[in-house]
């Protein structure tokens, strides 16, 4: 019932909007908010802010928001966000000022409680920010609140179950161009997902807007649309849940004619298409953390398209006894078509979610190039002093992925390092030379990638060569190399889609042989930044 009264208020809004007027070109701004934390009163929760580098990410891609007009916030204080706020308003009133139609959207991901948004252990008042959105100098303005309580693999946000954050459906004749979208209704509580690594409801509303909820296949996603997506999945994802069923609500009071594209994919070239001879049913899209990132319910005879950034998925049809499993990779600039021919079929266990087995990630080999930077030195104190000198390294290095298997890496890099010295003996009074180390190493690593962050341990082999070459002496240069086994360490954080940051430990075993037999170690501490080929 309550999901009919919602939809028919949207079905008459679309119908009294006939077309399209704009003032001028169109420009959207966005302030993108994730704040994990609710006070000393709630558990932390896993993917607000998750949730919000998605659909940041989204607008920057599809929504058409410039990056000089999104503002992305997580885990920041109410007056962070407020006057984040303020300045995108200035922003908006100058290109209204200039003719330009303007859009702002607001979204928010985290705690709420008796009308307030719990941005860590500060409150920003609901109202507050409803009057602030209604007075904000665009001509339209969009506010999407996922404010939930936490749990186990289903968790909810806030604090207790009523009264929760709400907002009334009324008149709003002070809001004018004002709409706003929540995850639940004010007695209900908003779910988390562990299987979809994030909320339910910005799950199906990122879904939607890459072309689930493109209904009239046009290749534009409305604001009608899209609402009426999230809902209808996210009632249906959580009726069976231990919180409940969950059902999202909005607010509204537009004027003027035509419905609000949140995406539009048309001449999209990147992405999905499941072609209309594909069969009919809901297939789900699974990224390389076996997360499901998209999903899609097609019709029998009709072609759907789905804008996919770029990567490996797992592709999930679901039929009543079994599934059917593929893989798909979408590659940049280019349009990818789904062969369902070549799926398998397979059993599924019981998910509660989904009803689908994960599965495992495919495999994707590509190489990284970047540059190294560090510094080298030998544990023993007189090694490091007189025979092999501390030394800052740099140099370069190329990273095989998953080539000998999934999550493994081979590295092959070479540094070069030099500095000048005193040579200090009994019976030479400290003739200068310039000491230089040339490192050639080869590493295999496994790396257990945690989202963003992957750590990983691996074993090295090196070829050090290390020279003196003396100034102004008699004394012949001094040459020595040698193979060093050793152990590798460290953290692999990706910064953008192609650029990493590499943290690392090197710690290898030399055998001293010249002059006797001394077996001595050295350590090596470095920066890495690689751009994916």
């Amino acid at each position: 019932m309550r999901r009919a009264w919602a939809l028919g208020w949207w079905l008459l809004l679309c119908l009294g909007w006939a077309g399209t007027t704009e003032a001028g070109p169109l420009r959207r701004f966005a302030l993108v908010a994730g704040n994990d934390e609710g006070g000393a009163d709630t558990r932390p929760l896993r993917f607000a802010t998750e949730d919000a580098r998605k659909l940041h990410t989204l607008l920057l891609r599809l929504g058409g928001v410039a990056s000089g007009d999104a503002r992305l916030l997580l885990d920041a204080a109410p007056d962070d966000f407020l006057r984040t706020l303020a300045l995108l308003e200035q922003e908006s009133a100058a290109a209204r000022a200039r003719g330009e139609r303007t859009e702002l959207l607001v979204y928010y991901s985290g705690h709420a409680k008796d009308g307030a948004l719990r941005m860590g252990g500060e409150t920003l008042d609901l109202d507050t920010l409803k009057h602030r959105l209604a007075a904000a100098p665009a001509d339209v303005r969009i506010a999407i609140l996922d404010a939930c309580r936490s749990g186990r693999l289903t968790r909810t946000k806030g604090v207790r179950r009523a009264p929760a954050f709400a907002i009334d459906a009324g008149t709003g004749r002070e809001a004018r161009g004002l709409v706003l979208l929540t995850s639940s209704a004010a007695d209900e509580d908003s779910q988390e997902s562990d299987l979809l690594g994030g909320s339910y409801f910005t799950h199906h509303l990122l879904s939607g807007l890459m072309g689930d909820a493109d209904r009239s296949g046009d290749g534009q996603v409305t604001l009608f649309e899209a609402y009426s997506h999230a809902y209808a999945r996210t009632v249906a994802d959580t009726a069976d849940s231990g919180a409940g069923p969950q059902h999202p609500t909005f607010s509204y009071d537009l004027a003027g004619n035509g419905d609000v594209v949140l995406t539009d994919l048309r001449g999209l070239d990147e992405g999905l298409l499941v072609p209309r001879s594909a069969p009919p049913g809901a297939y789900y899209f699974v990224n390389g953390a076996g997360l499901v990132v998209a999903e899609m319910d097609k019709a029998a005879d009709a072609e759907r398209r789905l804008a996919l950034a770029p990567g490996f998925y797992s592709v999930k049809r679901r039929m009543p006894d079994r599934l059917r499993i593929g893989q798909a990779e979408v590659r940049r600039g280019s349009t990818t078509v789904l062969d369902e021919s070549r799926f398998r079929d397979a059993p599924f266990s019981d998910d509660p979610v989904k009803g689908v087995a994960p599965l495992p990630r495919p495999r994707r080999t590509y190489w990284t190039l970047g540059l190294n930077g560090g510094y080298h030195s030998f544990l023993d104190a007189p090694t490091r002093e007189s025979l092999f000198l501390s030394t800052p390294l740099v140099g370069l290095e190329g990273g095989l992925f998953h080539y000998f298997r999934e999550d493994w890496r081979w590295d092959v890099d070479v540094s070069l390092g030099t500095r000048q010295a005193t040579l200090e003996l009994p019976t030479l009074s400290g003739p200068r030379y310039r000491y230089t180390l040339l490192t050639v190493g080869t590493s295999l690593v496994a790396e257990w990638p945690q989202g963003r962050w992957s750590p990983f341990l691996g074993a090295r082999l090196a070829y050090l060569v290390a020279r003196r070459n003396f100034e102004d002496t008699s004394l012949p240069d001094q040459f020595y190399a040698v193979f060093t086994p050793g152990l590798v360490a460290g953290l692999r954080v990706r910064l953008a889609d192609r650029v990493e940051l590499t943290g690392r430990a090197r710690v290898h075993y030399l055998l001293y042989n010249v002059d006797e037999r001394r077996s001595l170690g050295y350590w090596e501490l470095g920066a890495l930044v690689t751009y994916r080929l």
